[in-house]
């Protein structure tokens, strides 16, 4: 099987590019490196360039024609720069992955794979969400995924492209071999600004605190990066048979998460128990276009893909403290963003 991963060279889509080859499974990657890595494409095919070139694209299909299957994770996923620059997100997220539909349409592309991201959920009384609870973005990233979903409902719709969307929830750790992780200097999310405040002497600040969770602040659904990729493994396998015959649907939608919540604070905790000592905390207000958070609920994973989370929240906080203290020796100490 060979499968073209575009954002193939970011933390998400390497480590699926890892687990393919792990499993037999050739990747081929297009990235425009923006915030991917050449570094994590060695010893694969790799195309640079951007998912909205129409001749690039054509390229990599007449160079592979047997590509089985597309996994796009290409976007642009930063909350609060999304706040600050909605023209750029929905370009990026929205605009250029229609050019890229159509692209792969002309090129033959039967099954597709979109990232999506558990953010556009509504915040439920329990903060428990499964593939069909309702759907109410706040931030513009979020809104992008759940525009783009739409879209790809309505193509799918007419039976020439099959489209999975998995719904991420919270990705930490890292590729076990270390083969790519985290890219950036300075993370957004609650266990890299952990990091970096352990290893800065700094103080985490916990950006909201009076949410309506049992301790005050967000609940995530964390599940690592290395499960992620396995069940994108299972959705290439399984393609064909994952989507409803009543009523006959070419679309179908599968969360990604462990099934529990934890609490920002609760991470904390976790934190401290694997490195052996507290983190400084300072509670702060909210972040533009955060929300309480969910967790995933149900048993679709499961049932379709026969996958379920092997990693703890405390592996994947191992894992990335091992990533990021091995980080420079794979891209080097000029890492910017």
């Amino acid at each position: 099987m060979k499968v073209l991963i575009a954002g193939g060279a970011g933390f998400i889509g390497s480590t699926i590019a890892s687990a393919c080859i792990d499993e037999g499974i050739v990747p081929i990657i297009l990235d425009n490196l923006v915030t991917g890595r050449r570094e994590f494409t060695t010893g694969r095919a790799f195309y640079e360039g951007d998912i909205a070139d129409g001749p690039l694209i054509d390229q990599i299909f007449a160079q592979h024609p047997d590509i089985d299957a597309v996994v796009d994770c290409a976007a642009l996923i930063v909350v609060p720069e999304s706040v600050a620059e909605p023209l750029r997100y929905y370009t990026e997220n929205v605009a250029k992955g229609i050019l890229f539909l159509g692209h792969l349409a002309r090129n033959g592309c039967r099954r597709l794979i979109f990232s999506s991201s558990a953010s556009i959920y509504a915040t439920g009384s329990d903060f428990a969400v499964d593939e069909d609870s309702p759907l109410d973005p706040l931030s513009p990233y979020a809104r992008t995924k759940a525009l783009f979903e739409t879209a790809l409902r309505d193509i799918s719709s007419t039976g020439e492209l099959g489209v999975v969307s998995l719904r991420y929830f919270n990705p930490v750790g890292a590729d076990p071999k270390m083969r790519s992780g985290l890219q950036v200097r300075r993370p957004t999310h609650a266990l890299g600004k952990m990091i970096e405040a352990r290893e800065l002497g700094e103080t985490f600040q916990i950006t909201g605190v009076d949410w309506p969770t049992r301790d005050g602040s967000g609940v995530r659904d964390y599940i690592h990066v290395w499960d992620l990729a396995h069940a994108h493994i299972q959705t290439l396998r399984r393609f064909d048979t994952l989507f409803p015959t009543e009523p006959q649907s070419s679309y179908q939608v599968i969360n990604l998460g462990t099934g529990r919540g934890t609490t920002v604070r609760e991470l904390v905790d976790a934190f401290a128990s694997v490195t052996g000592a507290p983190l400084a905390i300072q509670e702060t207000d909210r972040r533009p276009g955060d929300n309480a958070g969910a967790f995933s609920h149900g048993d679709r994973a499961a049932e379709l893909l026969d996958w379920r989370p092997r990693h703890t929240v405390e592996d994947g906080i191992r894992d990335s403290l091992t990533w990021f203290a091995t980080r420079d020796t794979v891209i080097g100490p000029d890492t910017q963003g």
